[in-house]
């Protein structure tokens, strides 16, 4: 079930204050700037006149309309646009580049995911805009950040992935059936930059705000990926060891994992011994709770060869939701593994209402997925479907930079909207 949410213009916006140029696409960029349109900036997406940002055209799927015909919007695009205004520019010609200095002036932050160096023929890079706005706060994505050996390569998601370590520590173990490297389901390199980079132009807003110095932000996946390794990348700077892949298994913690059931899988994640030992007995087998090679984590660790067929062969005995409720029963942390369809299903899921539906001027309405940031006094509100192409092209012009109808007609006709 989605839920319909109407925009309310009387609660506080945490950013009603801050104006974003978003001059990103794809995703990294696009999740950041959705972040900050969520919190209540007003983010004007500036896009490519006649085609606008790449995902525009990753489908299908699209969004339909009433009758169930598709209306063009690919889902892709609609899940990291929302909240913003659409406005096309030619950034590569010279009025268009006039019109994004113009509109950087009146922005607190510019957002770009440009390769290194590009802007700079523009004229829209860094020292150019701080000369027009010396309090911007600039924050440019690139894959390999704007240094460095690799800083003019193109960066993906999925290339960093891979050079990132994680798919090293993804996918079943080598000496297993199906063994070896696997990237991630969703794109969490490109997820996570944007999140840091969120994280980091609040940070430099806040900055500014004490100070009055805006500052510029150096955003890499690479560097991203790497910082994302967290306790992996610890566990390799403590021992010299490069961590392996373990599939569903953990490498610290025994039993981690997915076992089968009669019926299905389970997730069983003891977290300490005590954990441990009520799983056991929940399953009949106490005598796994008190032999001498099982009793504390390490040991389990150490003998997990041992130990887990000996789990998975119980956890075999019942059917999954009989497990989930003796767990649970228990205190001991357990979950089924569910497709999507089943998420949001789901009534924890239901209850939090993260399956929403925003108004849209081609689709009647859009499903989208809610943020999850709950704030008390100023709520994250997701009440604006992902604009139309150059939807407010005209609104931008005119309500920003004070262009007349006339003014907006004539730049339309030269190619520069």
């Amino acid at each position: 079930m989605t839920h319909p949410v109407t925009p309310s213009p009387a609660r506080p916006r945490a950013l009603g204050h801050i104006r974003v140029l978003d001059l990103s696409r794809v995703l990294a960029g696009p999740w950041c700037s959705q972040n900050l349109a969520d919190l209540g900036a007003d983010v004007i997406k500036i896009e490519r006149p006649g085609s606008g940002d790449d995902t525009r055209a990753w489908g299908p799927p699209y969004a339909k309309d009433a009758e169930g015909r598709d209306t063009g919007e690919a889902a892709y695009y609609l899940s990291a646009n929302r909240g913003k205004r659409s406005v096309t520019v030619d950034i590569a010609s010279p009025e268009g580049q006039d019109l994004l200095r113009e509109l950087a002036r009146h922005c607190d932050v510019v957002l770009e995911n440009f390769k290194v160096g590009q802007l700079k023929r523009y004229g829209l890079d860094y020292e150019s805009i701080k000369a027009i706005k010396p309090d911007i706060v600039y924050c440019s994505i690139t894959g390999f950040g704007q240094d460095g050996p690799y800083a003019h390569r193109a960066g993906y998601d999925f290339l960093i992935q891979g050079m990132g370590g994680l798919m090293s520590v993804t996918g079943e173990r080598d000496d297993l059936p199906g063994g070896g490297p696997q990237k991630a389901g969703v794109a969490l390199t490109d997820l996570m930059t944007g999140m840091y980079a969120t994280i980091a132009v609040l940070a430099a807003l806040t900055h500014r705000d004490r100070t009055g110095e805006g500052q510029y932000i150096d955003m890499a996946l690479l560097d991203t990926q790497v910082a994302m390794l967290a306790n992996v990348g610890s566990n390799y700077l403590n021992s010299g060891k490069a961590p392996q892949r373990w599939g569903n298994a953990h490498a610290n913690i025994v039993p981690y994992q997915t076992f089968a059931c009669a019926d299905g899988h389970i997730i069983v994640a003891t977290g300490n011994d005590g954990q441990y030992r009520k799983f056991v007995e929940a399953g009949g087998r106490p005598d796994l709770a008190t032999d001498e090679r099982f009793t504390t984590n390490p040991l389990r660790v150490k003998n997990r060869d041992t130990l887990v067929p000996l789990l998975a062969e119980m956890v075999r005995t019942k059917a999954r939701d009989e497990w989930i409720a003796l767990l649970e029963a228990a205190g001991v942390p357990c979950g089924p593994i569910n497709d999507v369809g089943e998420v949001f299903a789901n009534e924890q899921v239901r209850a939090r209402e993260m399956a929403i539906e925003l108004p849209h001027p081609d689709a009647g309405r859009v499903k989208l997925v809610r943020n999850p940031i709950r704030m008390s006094a100023t709520p994250a509100t997701s009440g604006v479907a992902p604009p139309l192409l150059g939807q407010h092209t005209g609104e931008v012009l005119r309500d920003v930079l004070g262009r007349s109808e006339e003014e907006i007609a004539a730049l339309r006709e030269r190619g520069v909207l």
